[in-house]
């Protein structure tokens, strides 16, 4: 629209000069004619410069509005780096396959399980590390947590390369591949073979003390606030394994509102949220815990591996745990909260 402003006074414009022109060779000269001719071009010319002007304003914005951007731009770079590196060195066996099990993307960890490099899996079937009798298992399980929203976890005996078999517990959620296409799972593996032959041979002593440790947490009433929706059902899929009743909420706002309907006997919480991170949350417990005359155990998650746990705990959380830590110490935390140990 401003182009075609420009366009219309500077034709405009052409035009009173050709009449003063025209006026000017005349003879005698229509002064009249030629003074208002003089104050119409004048008035193009006070527009000319307002133009001018907003113009300018207008690069000067979008110059600012594109460095913030980019700079925006190198945040997001940094922290998918950050995420990255994290999901690279995580001590739990960890993949991203697609529908058909084709590897995407693996960690050290999963890789040192299959005792293949990372760099020679990607673009491998992950089918190929399963037993051949449970291939039509593995498939359909593939298939059926493509389509449910909630981690799904089954059993399957995984076969590295040049070593011994064993026997694993995936957990699987469907999400994204990284182009951001629809049709990616993400897996979690875990070796269960020293758990199996501890069952099957008969030791009933250590057997019954697992089994008796896992059953102090049956019953126990965990509040988990974390505003990854990936996060919240990993966690819960973790801690019903071992009997545990998790109610998940995404703010500190609707964390509250739970705690005025229920009390739980442990929270666990997520510290760096975008409306009110976990800070805000342990401040507004301790007033509500003063009012209400009780107190309820709470521990912070981070996904932050520089996060300063004095800080945390100076804070007010009793515990402090990184989201990337095996399930044993998630479970020993949360045991250790509630006096279940």
């Amino acid at each position: 629209m401003r182009q075609e402003e420009l366009s219309y006074f500077f034709e405009r414009i052409q035009q009173q000069i050709e009449a003063l022109e025209q006026y000017i060779t005349q003879s005698p000269i229509q002064q009249q004619q030629a003074i208002s001719a003089l104050k119409t071009l004048n008035t193009y010319i006070q527009n000319l410069e307002f133009l001018k002007t907003e113009i300018q304003t207008n690069l000067e914005l979008i110059k600012t509005v594109e460095q913030e951007l980019l700079q925006q731009n190198e945040t997001l770079i940094s922290e998918c780096q950050v995420y990255h590196d994290l999901f690279k060195l995580a001590p739990n066996a960890s993949l991203v396959t697609n529908a058909e099990g084709i590897i995407l993307e693996i960690n050290y960890t999963a890789a040192a399980l299959l005792n293949v490099f990372p760099s020679l899996l990607i673009g491998k079937s992950l089918i190929n590390f399963v037993a051949q009798k449970e291939h039509q298992l593995f498939v359909s399980k593939l298939k059926q947590s493509l389509n449910e929203k909630s981690v799904q976890e089954f059993e399957v005996s995984i076969c590295p390369r040049d070593r011994q078999a064993f026997n694993a517990t995936l957990l699987v959620k469907a999400g994204r591949e990284t182009s951001g296409a629809l049709g990616a799972l993400q897996i979690c593996l875990y070796d269960i073979t020293k758990y199996k032959q501890l069952a099957q041979t008969g030791q009933m002593s250590s057997l019954s003390t697992t089994i008796e440790r896992q059953n102090r947490l049956d019953g126990l009433r965990v509040l988990f606030i974390d505003d990854e929706a990936d996060s919240r059902e990993l966690i819960t899929a973790m801690l019903i394994q071992h009997g545990v009743v998790v109610t998940t909420v995404a703010t500190v706002a609707e964390a509250l509102q739970e705690l005025e309907r229920s009390r739980p006997d442990v929270i666990i919480s997520d510290l760096r949220m975008p409306d009110e991170d976990g800070y805000s949350l342990i401040r507004k417990l301790k007033a509500l815990e003063t009012e209400k005359g009780y107190q309820i155990p709470i521990a912070a998650l981070t996904a932050y591996l520089a996060e300063d746990q004095a800080k945390v705990i100076e804070a007010g959380f009793q515990s402090h745990l990184h989201k990337l830590a095996p399930p044993t110490e998630l479970i020993a935390m949360v045991a250790h909260l509630a006096n279940r140990i």
